[in-house]
């Protein structure tokens, strides 16, 4: 009997993590152990994590599990996007032109910076009275 080939892939996005596990299947996606509508219920989350299965053409054709932690729900979306584009390179070097092309298998780095002491956040100051 053939070993049926599951790929396991993490994505990041901010402070958020998510662990992959990629199978042949009907197309299902869990994340956290609920639907990715349950879970992510705006329609813009969902699009941004469908974008690897849409640039690859690959809709329905995966089972995908997926474990997200830290951050909220827009780096958590992002993370999985990550790793959603990871695993499915790793699946087949085919999709690599395509996801790369996209921007899909970019780490975004960027973070919150963080607050500075004598100023009232990042960036912005107190404020500042000359007389």
């Amino acid at each position: 009997m053939a070993e049926v080939p599951m790929i396991n892939a993490t994505g990041k996005r901010k402070t958020s993590c998510a662990r992959v596990r990629l199978t042949p299947g009907s197309g299902s996606l869990l994340v956290n152990g609920k639907t990715m509508e349950d879970y992510f219920p705006r329609e813009t989350l969902q699009i941004v994590i469908r974008q690897p299965l849409e640039v690859t053409e690959s809709i329905g054709r995966f089972d995908i599990i997926a474990r997200v932690g830290g951050g909220g729900p827009s780096g958590q979306a992002g993370a999985l996007r990550h790793g959603i584009a990871r695993a499915l390179e790793k699946f087949d070097e085919g999709n690599r032109p395509p996801l790369k092309k996209a921007g899909l298998l970019t780490r975004d780095a960027r973070k919150v910076e963080r607050k500075k002491y004598g100023q009232r956040g990042a960036r912005a100051r107190f404020q500042f009275s000359k007389r």
